[in-house]
C-alpha cells in the first residue's frame, strides 16, 4: 500500500453506521502502520467547489484507481 492508493476501509456515515467505504490513502503512518485517509463518495452532485476533489473518468489515474465511477474525495472526511 502507498500514498494515493484507493482502499476499501471502516468509515463513519451520515446516519450513524460505520461502512467499508473507499478511501484515499493520504499518508502511511509508521510505526504502527497506520493511515490518514480521505473518504470517497460517488454524490458528485454535493461537491464543495474549492474543497473537495472531483475524479473522473478522463483522469490520467482513474483506470488504475478501481473506482468505477466519477468520484469525490472529500476532504471534510479526513480519518
Amino acid at each position: 500500500m502507498t500514498e494515493g492508493d484507493v482502499v476499501l476501509t471502516p468509515l463513519p456515515q451520515a446516519d450513524g453506521q460505520v461502512k467499508n467505504r473507499p478511501a484515499v490513502v493520504l499518508r502511511l503512518m509508521p510505526p504502527h502502520g497506520n493511515l490518514l485517509v480521505c473518504g470517497v463518495s460517488t454524490q458528485v452532485h454535493q461537491e464543495v467547489v474549492g474543497f473537495d476533489e472531483t475524479i473522473k473518468p478522463g483522469d490520467a489515474d482513474f483506470a488504475s484507481s478501481g473506482l468505477k465511477a466519477p468520484s469525490l474525495m472529500r476532504r471534510s472526511h479526513v480519518r
